[in-house]
């Protein structure tokens, strides 16, 4: 008999995702219909193991609805940061029962981290990052490890920082995606009229974009609707994203509004 040869078994540490990939995505999806894309990427499992990163804010419910009716099941990662208005708490309880999503999972901070770097839950007034990262970018990225992409509700209509935005992205190798992309205010109230959508609590007080309670401020009219977020900060994300910049392609897949 033949010497028997064994095969090393090889741990693909390769990221799942490149450019490349989302280049082509943004092209095979260019003006095509948004459900129609969604419907695409979830019945096909284009996307492989995927999550919905929400923050349960002011349009929420446009994505999180958009998701939970073609697939209940995808996970829904909220960051529990323990500095939320209380509306917010009680807009996602609300949510979770008119939409139907299945699986929700609250992420909260490493207790140890929390209690060495913000013991006395004040980091926010003197170093926002440093919060932010606590409270947001490392459970989010621990979340995140399971996943080979996630759905975000960003829109570049928001701000100046997410003019570029395209419908698919790359970040460390995991593919993100921004199904409302294109969307403006417009058409996201007459999608949440249409299908009987609750709006957050707190928007009709003024606030148009809504985040931690220390961090967020009410925007006066004409401003960004994203303004309100750590004023008086030079600051205009939270670590989870970016500003965005266009893809390497020579401006193919710049948005269409």
């Amino acid at each position: 008999m033949g010497e028997h040869v064994r095969i090393i078994d090889r741990i693909d540490t390769a990221p799942r995702y490149t450019e490349a990939d989302a280049v082509r995505l943004n092209n095979m999806f260019r003006g095509r219909d948004t459900v129609e894309m969604l419907t695409v990427l979830l019945k096909e499992n284009m996307l492989g193991d995927a999550a919905i990163v929400s923050s349960f804010g002011a349009e929420s419910a446009v994505l999180l609805h958009l998701i939970a009716s073609i697939d209940p099941n995808v996970p829904v990662l909220f960051l529990e940061t323990g500095k939320h208005f209380p509306e917010t708490i009680t807009y996602r309880e609300e949510l979770r029962e008119k939409i139907g999503f299945i699986d929700l999972r609250n992420l909260t901070p490493d207790p140890e981290l929390l209690a060495q770097k913000d013991g006395t839950g004040l980091r926010w007034s003197y170093d926002p990052d440093g919060c932010c990262e606590i409270r947001k970018v490392l459970p989010l990225k621990s979340a995140l490890a399971g996943f080979d992409a996630q759905f975000t509700g960003r829109k570049a209509f928001q701000s100046s920082t997410r003019k570029a935005l395209p419908r698919f992205e790359i970040e460390e190798g995991r593919l993100k995606v921004n199904p409302l992309a294109d969307w403006d205010k417009a058409r996201l109230d007459a999608y949440m009229a249409e299908h009987d959508l609750p709006a957050h609590p707190l928007v009709e007080q003024g606030y148009p974009s809504i985040g931690c309670s220390p961090c967020t401020t009410k925007v006066a009219p004409g401003e960004d609707p994203r303004s309100g977020r750590w004023k008086g900060w030079d600051k205009v994300e939270c670590g989870i994203h970016t500003e965005t910049t266009l893809l390497d392609d020579g401006g193919a897949n710049d948005p269409i509004f």
